[in-house]
């Protein structure tokens, strides 16, 4: 119990468990579509709290794209998707962590074949679903998705957090072969 309760003390906590992050879209990052989803999802590594998250879907020459409000099940966010013409689509999202620490970042995709342009007056702002903020007319920034490079917590590696619990798991079975064969 007390190599145990040492080793407990020698790891530090995961700096990464409490924020969430984005695993995976549809239609993916990067993807060319040649016909428009209805829908477009988000997929999350934690459950997305409705109060705290904001997507926002622009169209070429940001024209809006989000056909209405998200809807949430479990880590899934999917947006009811308006197409306009061909051309470049970016998804932002905006999220907090359990911790509160929040997280953004895009989803940036082509549809290659659309329709007219939307001749309406609602086409000068994107479309935010979700609750309003000061920032909401403002599309996130770039970068790169799963994780997030654009979120707050910079995507950290997981493999050195799992290469130091294998060293200390072979570091425990070596020292009790060790005392075994001390014994015997």
């Amino acid at each position: 119990m007390g190599v145990a309760l040492g080793v407990s003390l020698l790891l530090p906590a995961t700096p990464a468990a409490a924020h969430n992050s984005l695993t995976g879209s549809n239609p993916a990052d990067g993807a060319r579509v040649a016909e428009a989803p209805a829908r477009i999802e988000l997929r999350f590594l934690s459950k997305a709290d409705p109060a705290t998250t904001k997507i926002t879907v622009v169209g070429p020459d940001n024209v809006p794209a989000a056909g209405g409000a998200p809807s949430f099940t479990g880590s899934r966010v999917a947006v009811p998707f308006k197409p306009g013409r061909a051309g470049l689509y970016i998804v932002g999202y905006q999220l907090a962590s359990s911790d509160g620490h929040p997280v953004k970042g895009e989803v940036r995709f082509t549809l290659t074949t659309g329709t007219p342009a939307d001749p309406s007056p609602s086409a000068a702002a994107p479309t935010t679903a979700g609750p309003a903020s000061p920032s909401a007319a403002a599309p996130t920034t770039a970068g790169p998705v799963a994780p997030a490079a654009g979120s707050d917590d910079q995507g950290a590696p997981v493999w050195p957090w799992l290469l130091a619990a294998g060293l200390v798991v072979a570091g425990l079975a070596a020292a009790l072969l060790r005392r075994r064969t001390t014994r015997d």
